[in-house]
């Protein structure tokens, strides 16, 4: 038997070999999904309840609170992750001192803890403004939503700033040098011809971040924004119905997480145009 016979017979046999593993832990999976529907459909959940509260007007004032937050927080979380990425890849020592400082800073303080400091900057600062020209009480300025707002976005801030750079070291140093040739300043190479090449490196995490940005909002219950846990613990501390509502909120973030990932999906499609790598067969090979 020629060493060609004896590989096509090898391939024949893994093509024919059943993944017994692979079929195993399906039927675990499907089992253990088919287990937690049954246990809770039987469980002690008043299901009339969650359906009453889908669409009660404090759920939906706190769904729309919840989704504009999310875009409020992550438009300041790009653009000043945008601008700290650009001072760490910048020639400038300084500049690159002080993305690095921030980056470390607002990484290692827990979103939580950040969202407490804003909301009680007052008593540390009572009045913020220009002394003898201009200052405004803290405790009216500092609000849940700005608050929020800052906590969310400074710190998502450090991660994306990370992703960006990432993705502006991804570009190839010959795109940048015929860039120069032509006589790009920085600037120019930058918004022209760096970042859209970026972008598909940079959309997949930021993508992700946006998603994670609609569940931390969340952590501002703890600080009283009205988005939809907290109103949604706001009417199940009066009625009691606790896991209900905690339904009805789940059943919510999801709609939205799944929204915005067919949406990221999209735009990841979009960006990775010329660059999807298909193997073909080569000539003469089945």
């Amino acid at each position: 038997m020629t060493a060609l016979r004896k590989t096509e017979l090898a391939n024949l046999t893994k093509e024919k070999r059943i993944p017994w593993a692979q079929w195993a832990t399906a039927l675990i999976a499907v089992s253990s999904l088919a287990f937690l529907i049954i246990s809770f459909a039987q469980g002690n959940i008043n299901w009339g309840t969650v359906g009453r509260y889908l669409f009660d007007k404090g759920i939906l004032l706190g769904l729309i609170n919840t989704i504009w937050m999310t875009f409020a927080a992550m438009f300041l979380t790009i653009v000043l992750g945008t601008i700290l990425a650009i001072m760490k890849i910048a020639p400038n020592g300084v500049l690159k001192s002080i993305s690095g400082f921030y980056i470390w800073l607002f990484r290692g303080i827990p979103q939580l803890l950040q969202l407490f400091l804003w909301y009680n900057l007052a008593l540390v600062f009572p009045y913020i403004g220009i002394p003898g020209v201009l200052g405004v009480e803290t405790s009216s300025l500092m609000t849940p939503v700005l608050a929020t707002v800052l906590g969310l976005g400074l710190c998502q801030a450090a991660y994306t700033a990370e992703v960006v750079r990432a993705g502006v070291l991804s570009v190839d140093d010959g795109q940048v040098e015929a860039a120069s040739s032509i006589g790009m300043r920085y600037g120019q190479q930058l918004y022209r011809v760096i970042l859209p090449q970026a972008m598909r490196v940079i959309i997949p995490p930021v993508g992700n971040y946006f998603i994670t940005m609609v569940k931390l909002t969340s952590l501002a219950s703890a600080i009283q924004f009205s988005e939809i846990l907290y109103n949604a613990q706001t009417i199940y501390y009066v009625n009691g119905q606790v896991m209900e509502l905690l339904f009805v909120a789940t059943f919510w973030y999801l709609i939205v997480i799944t929204v915005l990932t067919l949406i990221q999906a999209r735009i990841e499609t979009y960006f990775s145009k010329g660059y999807t790598r298909e193997s073909k067969p080569r000539n003469g090979s089945n």
